[in-house]
């Protein structure tokens, strides 16, 4: 399970004493986990996040962290930038090989066709598809303007 993991590369990295940046960043991680718990606590559900709740907290860290990388950039702190951008190859460890231009482009391609789709009023189940079958492994906003052109 995703958490285990986590867990285990947080006490790695401690014991290790030698990256400073990985220990903060795995702790933000798993601050992010717990916040996500605690929320659901008051719900009916008793169990921690699952592996694609994970997931998705892990990919909104990671996005959080470009557009932060881009702001400093623009503000003239690319020390700052630089280490957002550290941030973001820790986080990517945890997350699935993300897919290149032509294989989110094929991908697109696959549930449009799988789904028979043929106009802008498929888009939505065309996208929940792909993201039950790519958490985590796809920029969908980039895949999301992708089918809106092959759907128009």
């Amino acid at each position: 399970m995703l958490r285990e993991q986590i867990g285990e590369n947080l006490k790695t990295a401690m014991k290790a004493k030698d990256d400073k940046l990985r220990v903060a960043t795995l702790r933000l991680i798993n601050a992010a986990i717990k916040d996500r718990d605690i929320a659901a606590r008051g719900k009916d559900c008793c169990e921690g996040a699952s592996d694609e709740e994970i997931l998705a907290i892990l990919t909104k860290m990671v996005k959080q962290r470009e557009e932060s990388a881009v702001a400093f950039e623009k503000g003239c702190r690319p020390e700052l930038a630089e280490q957002e951008r550290s941030e973001i190859e820790v986080i990517r460890d945890f997350l699935p090989r993300q897919l290149s231009e032509d294989e989110t482009k094929s991908a697109v391609e696959e549930i449009i066709r799988e789904f028979e789709a043929s106009g802008l009023k498929d888009m939505g189940k065309c996208m929940n598809a792909l993201k039950e079958r790519y958490n985590g492994a796809m920029d969908f906003g980039a895949a999301g303007k992708l089918m809106k052109e092959l759907l128009s």
